[in-house]
């Protein structure tokens, strides 16, 4: 089934783009992926692959966590990406990128990049989704930190990756 826009005379949007390093995913990434897949045909969520940041898990690692913590998506495609996201998103044919704000430190940096991303390609639409109140203070960084100094991280992250997450760490 299609998803109609308001006047009901075609999509709303065919592909969006969810990017992020997801080092590791969250259950506050999975919320706004999961609400993205309801508004779009198809959801591409992108892995940064920037050789300049330093990540802890892999590329493959961070793309296997998301193939089990989004297995229930059927409309939504994990694929990694180096270089300019907006040139992603075109080769894709992405029609938007959407991207979650847990503050307004968030927006900031998210709104100087759409406006970026809106200059080297006018057609394609950053939108901004607001976090699930219960996710407002999570991101990879404190889940990494919690996991280090070996804190709880159940509830923060999808169960399915919970214990890899604590053996990266484990093994230091």
């Amino acid at each position: 089934m299609k998803k109609q826009n308001a006047e009901g005379d075609g999509p709303s949007m065919k592909i969006c783009i969810c990017p992020g390093s997801f080092d590791p995913v969250t259950n506050g990434h999975i919320d706004i992926i999961s609400r993205a897949s309801k508004l779009c045909e198809k959801v591409i969520v992108a892995v940064g692959n920037n050789k300049v940041k330093k990540t802890t898990f892999t590329i493959e690692e961070r793309m296997g966590f998301l193939h089990c913590a989004l297995v229930n998506l059927p409309d939504v495609e994990i694929d990694c990406f180096d270089g300019l996201l907006i040139d992603f998103a075109k080769r894709k044919e992405a029609s938007a990128i959407v991207k979650g704000l847990r503050a307004v430190s968030d927006f900031e940096y998210e709104f100087q990049m759409a406006l970026l991303n809106k200059r080297l390609d006018y057609n394609i639409e950053t939108l901004f989704m607001m976090t699930n109140v219960n996710y407002s203070y999570l991101s990879s960084s404190a889940v990494k930190e919690l996991a280090k100094n070996g804190g709880d991280i159940e509830g923060l992250v999808p169960d399915c990756i919970k214990q890899k997450v604590m053996e990266k760490f484990s093994a230091k």
